[in-house]
């Protein structure tokens, strides 16, 4: 990797990133620097970015939460720019459209899940950094000035949304919109959503856009105020004792957003259940979940499940509710450059952000590109 301090050139066999290059014990350390893009296809499209959300798929897979990670590595996955090029074959999007890149950037679109539009659970499914494409090269991520991405995961961003609101909805903001229809939110449910970050603070804009009514899990009161104020009915706090005792049988499903499963008591949250609904996760941590037993789930016949992201189709489906009722993410933005990117990383691991970080001011660390 060859640090730069000027400009891009035009984008042929590299793009210009900020990378964590050391170990896992620097997760904070940020250089700028090139990496090498995998060859251009018919229908791929390259992005110079605009605005990328930061994630906490970011900070767990750069500390090494999640196991090692190839590094050198740009991360970031919640992306949004303009088409600067198109491929031969390309068809929903072209040169000036303003587009976004979510946690996924290939699939092969043959098998019997990418058939059914289950792309995202697709075998040969290649996420949008830190996974080989068939040729070798490594997928590298939104912390850089561009982004080479197939049509299939790219997506024309409502003109009503402006970039730095539309990026963390790519990955977050999909990553609970797809369980929540999936689960069936909408009138007549009760959903309880737990923790109010970055996933949680999207499942009360979208089950409340849905319909559904809304209570929010958390184990601090701090966040009552705005859970109400994005349309949640009701705020319980778990950290009071017996905060279960009277939620027996109330919920269709649980959707939990906390990366801390570690040290919830289930069998107080599955109590919360009604006859055969679910508690599901989509908050995923670095430490495995607490032991149970099967007739733990034996008193309602309730599930427990997780989900990665979602479809196309979902995507698509979300981005136009976001439009049609003018919702909004809670973001703070931080301008991209060594020190934002390590500052971003660092402020999410203390769960120091109110809700979700974007990096922008793109132009300033990379340069005009096109």
């Amino acid at each position: 990797m060859i640090t730069r301090a000027s400009p891009p050139p035009p984008l042929t066999h590299n793009g210009n990133a900020l990378a964590n290059l050391k170990a896992h014990t620097e997760w904070t350390e940020f250089t700028k620097g090139e990496f090498k893009l995998k060859p251009f296809e018919d229908r791929d499209i390259d992005i110079a970015i605009e605005v990328c959300g930061v994630c906490a798929s970011d900070l767990h897979t750069i500390n090494g939460g999640w196991g090692d990670a190839p590094l050198p590595l740009c991360v970031g996955h919640e992306v949004v720019g303009k088409a600067v090029k198109v491929g031969d074959a390309v068809k929903t999007i072209k040169v000036g459209d303003r587009v976004g890149v979510g946690a996924q950037i290939q699939a092969d679109l043959t098998c019997a899940n990418c058939k059914a539009d289950q792309e995202n659970y697709c075998p040969n499914a290649v996420d949008t950094y830190g996974a080989p494409y068939k040729d070798g090269t490594l997928s590298q991520g939104g912390y850089a000035s561009h982004i080479r991405a197939h049509e299939y995961f790219t997506f024309k961003i409502p003109e009503n949304i402006e970039s730095a609101i539309a990026a963390p909805m790519l990955c977050a903001g999909i990553t609970v919109y797809s369980p929540l229809v999936r689960l069936g939110a909408g009138p007549g449910k009760k959903v309880a959503i737990v923790g109010l970050g970055g996933l949680g603070h999207y499942a009360v804009l979208w089950a409340v856009a849905l319909g559904a009514e809304v209570y929010v899990l958390s184990h601090t009161p701090a966040k009552k105020d705005d859970a109400l104020k994005m349309g949640a009915k009701h705020f319980i706090v778990t950290n009071e004792e017996g905060w279960e005792k009277d939620l027996n049988f109330t919920f269709d499903f649980i959707l939990n957003t906390a990366d801390a499963m570690h040290h919830f008591d289930m069998k107080k949250y599955f109590s919360t259940l009604k006859v055969m609904g679910r508690f599901h996760t989509v908050g995923f941590g670095d430490h495995p979940i607490p032991t149970l037993m099967a007739q733990d789930f034996a008193p309602n016949g309730c599930y427990l499940g997780a989900s990665h992201i979602g479809n196309r189709p979902e995507m698509l489906a979300m981005l136009d509710l976001a439009s049609k009722q003018n919702i909004k993410s809670w973001i703070e933005e931080i301008p991209i450059s060594e020190k934002g990117c390590g500052e971003a990383v660092k402020r999410v691991s203390e769960n120091d952000v109110r809700f979700r970080f974007v990096l922008t001011k793109f132009d300033d660390a990379f340069g005009k590109r096109s």
